[in-house]
């Protein structure tokens, strides 16, 4: 599986998880009580600020991690042009960046194990009900498999478009299920030989 964590050290790296993911958490809810376009501009500029500290190297790796946002943006973006309120579009499309676009700058600069650490701590009063170490093993995963699945998707795309003409769309649904469902079952296998999640 890809590793998150970027390889170019920044003054974030150097930071705690917890702290880190606690100003995350902070910045995602204020950023769902902002409804002024300036100002979630301003959130978004400030971010992009935080990946520029790291150098131009990183920004740009920060942005090539925005890319699976852009349909999402196309269909907000066109919905909200086709029912004229190009405002309340603008307003979900920034704050969608910057959401993701913190989230991103976290996972860049923390290491998963640090996270799952973090985790494990916050789900101790679940404890009785689900074991801390599985639910920060699975969220861990989860977020670690989303790029994974990207790229994936991304090989099968380029793979349908070297044989065809036609764009691939809904096609390659089937085989991006199973290639995930592969990549699950070897991940169970791995954790299994290893004693389980605990």
């Amino acid at each position: 599986m890809l590793t998150l964590t970027s390889p170019v050290e920044t003054a974030l790296h150097r930071l705690r998880a917890g702290p880190k993911l606690a100003v995350l958490a902070g910045f995602t809810f204020a950023l769902f009580w902002i409804s002024a376009p300036l100002w979630l501009g301003f959130a978004l500029v400030a971010v992009g600020g935080l990946y520029l500290r790291g150098g131009v190297q990183f920004f740009r790796h920060g942005v090539a991690m925005l890319r699976p946002l852009w349909p999402f943006v196309a269909v907000v973006g066109l919905w909200h042009l086709w029912t004229e309120d190009l405002a309340a579009g603008g307003v979900i499309v920034l704050r969608m960046l910057a959401a993701v676009a913190a989230a991103n700058l976290v996972t860049m600069t923390t290491r998963l194990s640090d996270m799952i650490a973090v985790l494990e701590r916050l789900a101790r009063p679940l404890a009785p009900v689900l074991p801390p170490r599985r639910l920060a093993l699975a969220i861990a995963l989860v977020i670690r498999f989303i790029p994974v699945l990207t790229e994936r998707m991304a090989h099968l795309a380029q793979a349908w478009r070297a044989r065809s003409g036609r764009r691939p769309g809904w096609r390659l649904i089937a085989p991006a299920a199973l290639a995930a469902l592969d990549d699950a079952e070897q991940v169970a296998n791995a954790l299994r030989a290893r004693g389980g999640a605990g």
